[in-house]
């Protein structure tokens, strides 16, 4: 789960991770009032979308920049109606943009020094890992490229935590000193216990800055959240936008299943992540293009798999299905009635190749076979593919 980095400011008010003073608007006028209570210069007005790259993007109606400097209040409001209610392009959201339904208004700072920071899941050691570099306010990716000896790692141990020694090797190498070195501790210190409380995946500060009367600044951030804990948390989750993601997504969040939209034509219902991974990798191994990533989990319902079988036929994209079901814990019979009854629900059209096997699969092959349906069945992963993939043909 994203938020937005209006969102992100007030955790890091709650946690004590010193930042510009900001506020959220939704209208014009709202930008105008936040800005006059902000104050009367030194402003800052950023589109809100869950989308890297906002300065250098640009909007639909001709627009430049989803990030401006401003001098007054006046111009804050002029900008907002600019901005709100247009789509903005960048970078990370391709040419079909992001609709900006909000604005957050902030104190404008003055920079002496730009740096990056972020905390992470290590997926290797299974463990946080936090990642600096002096080189703030573009693509980590791009530093990562062109001068990969700049970004300084420094893994954290699970149980022990963030040591004070690990914290003074940091801000040694970003080449903080005196009060700035004690004010970066301060500030990371405190982000740590934010990342670790708040169960996040990803922590990132781009750019985090000095000022020049030496403050300590997370000027930018953007947070990722393991979903798997936000019961935890449900401050956190009456933070999820649905407006900033795909609708099929979201729909999918509420039956429980695992769907994620991609350019393709195949459309894939698998149960178990490894095995909808292995679906699409053969799919590309025979000549197609996955449309989707679809698990329904281990022990989907009737109505799970119909609901998934619907999400999947709401993108015009797709142009024939396979479904592939290993049955352990997952009933085939439970996969096969599902499935027919949403082909006759939604008047299925499209080329289906099933290819089941496991738990209960004579009796999910009999449904199939007893349903009318124009059903292709498989025999293993690899014919189940090369059909689906001739079909298309």
């Amino acid at each position: 789960m994203n938020i937005h980095e209006y969102q992100a400011k007030e955790l890091f008010e709650r946690f004590g991770v010193p930042s510009p003073n900001g506020k959220v608007a939704s209208t014009a006028d709202e930008a105008l009032a936040a800005a006059q209570e902000i104050g009367p210069d030194n402003l800052v007005i950023k589109a809100q979308v869950h989308a890297g790259g906002r300065g250098k993007g640009h909007f639909k109606n001709g627009f430049q920049g989803g990030v401006h400097l401003c001098s007054s209040p006046e111009q804050v409001q002029e900008i907002a109606g600019k901005m709100l209610g247009e789509v903005l392009v960048t970078h990370q959201t391709g040419e079909a943009g992001r609709l900006v339904r909000k604005v957050m208004v902030a104190e404008s700072v003055d920079i002496d020094k730009e740096y990056y920071l972020a905390i992470l899941m290590d997926r290797e050691s299974g463990a946080p890992v936090i990642v600096a570099s002096t080189e703030g306010g573009m693509d980590i990716e791009e530093v990562a490229e062109s001068t990969p000896e700049k970004i300084l790692r420094e893994g954290v141990h699970p149980l022990a935590g963030l040591q004070a020694y690990q914290i003074r090797k940091l801000a040694s190498k970003l080449g903080f000193a005196g009060d700035q070195a004690k004010a970066f501790a301060k500030l990371l210190s405190s982000l740590y216990k934010l990342f670790i409380s708040l169960d996040c995946s990803m922590v990132e500060i781009n750019p985090l800055v000095v000022t020049p009367d030496g403050r300590v600044l997370a000027l930018d951030a953007k947070f990722n959240f393991d979903d798997n804990a936000l019961y935890r948390h449900p401050e956190v989750k009456a933070m999820r936008d649905t407006e900033e993601e795909d609708p099929r997504e979201v729909e999918a969040s509420e039956y429980d299943l695992n769907y994620i939209g991609l350019d393709g034509n195949i459309a894939c219902l698998v149960n178990g992540a490894g095995l909808a991974m292995a679906t699409m990798d053969i799919i590309k191994h025979f000549g197609g293009d996955p449309a989707n990533f679809l698990d329904v989990g281990g022990g989907a319902s009737k109505e799970q798999v119909a609901a998934a079988f619907k999400i999947i036929l709401s993108d015009p994209n797709v142009k024939g299905i396979l479904i592939n079901i290993f049955g352990g814990i997952m009933d085939c019979n439970v996969i096969a009635e599902g499935v027919v009854a949403a082909a006759r629900e939604t008047g299925l059209e499209l080329p289906l190749v099933v290819r089941l096997e496991g738990n209960n699969v004579e009796a999910g092959k009999a449904t199939l076979a007893a349903s009318g349906l124009d059903i292709v069945a498989a025999s293993t992963l690899a014919d189940g593919a090369e059909k689906i993939v001739a079909a298309l043909k």
